[in-house]
């Protein structure tokens, strides 16, 4: 007799999960970089100092940051920390010393990243967990897909087309980087980002950088599909709310 497998249901848990144990690592690095920047104006021009520059013509930065990068990191995963690093010192000079305004991420608990990197397989999204943390699995953290989504569905309505234009553009880019070019490309794509107030995960920022040369596909597809998910679903629900103004004007005019 055959078998017939059949799939289960799918079950979402109401709570999120932690975050993998390469991005905790990731977040304590940026957590200490933006401690860095808000308490000491010099470490901040020095991080400041290497933006968009190749690794071996930043100099300055390395007595704020070396201690915190790998000791056995590859060079990409050094030029990750360090342009990181830069882009991060240049939005917290942009927003001003911490307390002028209240702008500045609030910083926990700051750690230094693992000293040694071990070989790890490559991710997958069993291992690594999706966007909103689902089905038990290690949280995704927020990619810059969905960071470019969030500067079209966070403007105006008249806005909202051309500033999609510009962030699609600006994406669309960016994917077709590889390791330099993406850095070369990155940080002014940040600015644009920031000069609209939209958040970028840096942790997980670092660790798409980190992952570029050997797995950009996977890391360009979650950026493409999170980019056009969100617009997706806020198309969908301003067309909601269009079709509700809709009956709620046809409702009274009966009325009436």
């Amino acid at each position: 007799m055959t078998i017939v497998s059949r799939p289960s249901a799918v079950s979402v848990p109401a709570q999120r999960s932690g975050a993998a144990p390469r991005l905790e690592g990731y977040r304590r690095f940026t957590a200490a970089v933006l401690h860095a920047c808000e308490r000491d104006p010099g470490a901040r021009a020095a991080l400041r100092s290497g933006l968009g520059k190749d690794l071996d013509a930043m100099p300055r930065m390395h007595r704020v940051i070396a201690h915190l990068v790998p000791s056995a990191a590859s060079e990409d995963t050094q030029r990750a920390y360090y342009a990181v690093a830069a882009v991060i010192a240049e939005q917290a000079r942009r927003r001003g010393p911490a307390g002028d305004d209240g702008a500045e991420v609030t910083v926990g608990e700051v750690g230094r990243a693992d000293g040694e990197e071990e070989p790890r397989p490559h991710p997958t999204p069993s291992t690594e967990g999706g966007q909103d943390g689902q089905d038990g699995r290690p949280d995704y953290g927020t990619s810059l897909g969905v960071s470019f989504a969030l500067a079209v569905v966070g403007s105006p309505g008249r806005e909202r087309q051309m500033r999609r234009g510009t962030a699609e553009s600006r994406l669309n880019i960016l994917c077709k980087q590889g390791v330099l070019g993406l850095h070369r490309h990155l940080p002014a794509s940040v600015r644009y980002l920031r000069s609209l107030d939209v958040p970028v995960d840096w942790a997980r920022l670092l660790q798409d950088l980190v992952d570029w040369r050997e797995q950009s596909g996977r890391v360009k597809r979650r950026w493409l599909q999170d980019f056009y998910r969100r617009c997706q679903e806020d198309a969908r629900r301003e067309a909601d709310r269009n079709d509700n103004d809709v009956q709620e004007s046809a409702g009274a005019d009966g009325d009436a």
